[in-house]
């Protein structure tokens, strides 16, 4: 795996990014060998360490980000949540992921210490603005994207509908929805 580390309003030592590299280099048996992890620190307002890791491989795309008091605890808690993101996906991911990822053992060293996984008025302002390719994907694998980057809406070319553009989202019932081009 490749890193790319990001330092952001704040100038961390390097024990820091090797640490960092350390722990997100656990989740390598879990990537092929295309995989780049791309982490960024930063400190907020409240004096909060706040760490998010980006892992790009065979085009699927995870996405974390933790804030403790300490940058050591917000990066065991992003690989945690990662690692957690990971497992609950295990079936629907493992097509994408390294052959034989979930079947090592865990030394108990590596188990974490983390909690267990767990099933506007006026004016409109734009505040933010994205470019991305959209690919074309089935309409499962765009929710289990759209799961791992943690958003509420996915927008993709839909397979099932010849290449259509639509957006699935979050519903607040807990379910999916699904948004179509008529044409």
């Amino acid at each position: 795996m490749k890193y790319v580390f990001t330092d952001k309003k704040v100038n961390l030592p390097n024990f820091i990014h090797n640490y960092a590299e350390k722990k997100v280099g656990k989740l390598d048996r879990f990537f092929r060998e295309d995989a780049t992890a791309a982490i960024t620190f930063s400190v907020e307002k409240d004096r909060l360490n706040k760490v998010e890791i980006t892992i790009r491989s065979s085009g699927t795309i995870y996405r974390v980000s933790e804030s403790t008091s300490d940058m050591r605890a917000s990066i065991d808690a992003a690989v945690s949540t990662l690692e957690r993101q990971i497992r609950r996906n295990k079936t629907r991911l493992e097509k994408r992921l390294r052959q034989g990822a979930f079947e090592r053992s865990v030394d108990a060293a590596e188990v974490s210490s983390f909690a267990p996984e767990e099933p506007e008025e006026g004016e409109y302002r734009l505040v933010r603005s994205k470019k991305f390719p959209i690919k074309p994907m089935t309409r499962e694998e765009a929710i289990l994207q759209m799961n791992l980057l943690e958003h509420s809406f996915f927008a993709f070319k839909d397979e099932e509908s010849d290449g259509a553009f639509a957006v699935v989202y979050r519903r607040n019932d807990g379910g999916y929805g699904l948004i179509e081009d008529e044409t």
